[in-house]
């Protein structure tokens, strides 16, 4: 079966720099895209970032300038490097992917268990 394995998420001071892997296993087809959302507490989830497979990204309007997506595909890895961090950024962070795989050779989306970034003094 497809998984999405998180790292580097944690506890970081503000103006300090994260960087977020993601690394998909199993039988994968094909990626059509893969991105990072966040949801922090009482809000709805939002997408951060996004790159499709031909390398074109997209970004929210608060991340642009500090954060940067970036794809690894001999190792079907994302990351999200994050600088300039602030403590508006403090949410669990979801790797996402829209791929096909063997089990559903069909176009979906897998989501990663979700890791902490907190930032604070």
């Amino acid at each position: 079966q497809v998984q999405l394995v998180e790292s580097g998420g944690g506890l970081v001071q503000p103006g300090g720099s994260l960087r977020l892997s993601c690394a998909a296993s199993g039988s994968i087809f094909s990626v059509n895209a893969m991105g990072w959302y966040r949801q922090a507490p009482g809000k709805q989830r939002e997408l951060v970032a996004a790159i499709t497979s031909g390398g074109s990204t997209n970004y929210a309007d608060s991340v642009k300038g500090r954060f940067t997506i970036s794809k690894d595909n001999a190792k079907n890895t994302v990351y999200l490097q994050m600088n300039s961090l602030k403590p508006e950024d403090t949410a669990v962070y979801y790797c996402n992917a829209r791929m096909r795989s063997s089990q559903f050779p069909s176009l979906r989306d897998y989501w990663g268990q979700g890791t902490q970034v907190t930032v604070s003094s």
